[in-house]
């Protein structure tokens, strides 16, 4: 399937490595000028020289911390300058720290409320007035399964990123006139660093290993294994196509069959 990305230009937030790295991958390949930021310069540098050589397409790379409401003004500015418009939005951020309600400070909710919530809204706010000059534009926002079955353990993911889906299906309706779609995708068990880092957490709180850990996910889906980073870039690369124009304020899991809820 061709999706007609070729010179359309996407930023691709948080994506030095796992699924964010893997959408900014795929967008390129299929033609789109891509931008990625995350916190640290290293890793950024590294995954742009990646898809460039990968894709032969022009990679920018800004280092911004998505907290900060005048280091999302830097991305897009920098994506101006870049390349003069902006079509696709990917929204992503890191998560926010594991624990139960009872564990949590209002320092530990106002952070996840920033990182996962504001980074959002703020991204969003700064690249609509772009997309809606052209009356185009496509948003995307990685979330999480959580929105559907909410994660033990994982209180803050749980609260914040059903946040998000509030917001986006009321943008959906609000921006549906200029042509913009605005759209989620819930992610289940899937091999990043993130998942493994939950793994030994979770391992260590309850005494046994990680790997027990593992096979205890592995069990809970019914494909019986994680998904790929590349998998969540295949959907994500969909959206934000114009095969996708008729799809909007949707959340869709991709998560082997993990949450198989009717709603």
């Amino acid at each position: 399937m061709n999706f007609e990305l070729e010179d359309k230009t996407a930023i691709v937030a948080a994506a030095s490595h796992g699924i964010g790295k893997a959408c900014a991958m795929r967008l390129a390949k299929e033609g789109a000028n891509v931008v990625i930021c995350a916190r640290g310069q290293e890793a950024l540098v590294k995954t742009t020289d990646e898809i460039s050589a990968a894709t032969g397409r022009q990679v920018e790379w800004v280092q911004a911390d998505l907290t900060k409401p005048e280091e999302i003004d830097v991305l897009i500015d920098a994506t101006t300058v870049a390349f003069g418009d902006i079509d696709i939005l990917v929204t992503n951020c890191g998560g926010p720290k594991r624990g139960e309600f009872m564990t949590m400070e209002d320092s530990d909710w106002k952070k996840a409320y920033d990182m996962v919530f504001m980074s959002t809204v703020r991204l969003i706010r700064a690249a609509i007035p772009h997309m809606r000059a052209r009356k185009n534009g496509r948003i995307v926002n990685l979330t999480s399964i959580a929105v559907k079955q909410p994660i033990d353990g994982l209180i803050l993911s749980n609260a914040l990123r059903a946040g998000v889906i509030g917001l986006a299906k009321t943008l959906a309706k609000e921006l549906a006139p200029f042509g913009i779609t605005v759209n989620n995708v819930a992610p289940g068990y899937t091999f990043t660093n993130r998942i493994y880092d939950l793994a030994m957490e979770e391992a260590k709180a309850r005494n046994i290993s990680h790997e027990d850990v593992m096979a205890e996910y592995h069990r809970s889906i019914p494909l019986e294994r994680m998904g790929r980073p590349e998998e969540i870039a295949n959907l994500v690369a969909f959206l934000a196509s114009s095969g996708a124009g008729y799809i909007t304020g949707a959340t869709i899991p991709i998560d082997g069959g993990y949450h198989l809820g009717l709603m």
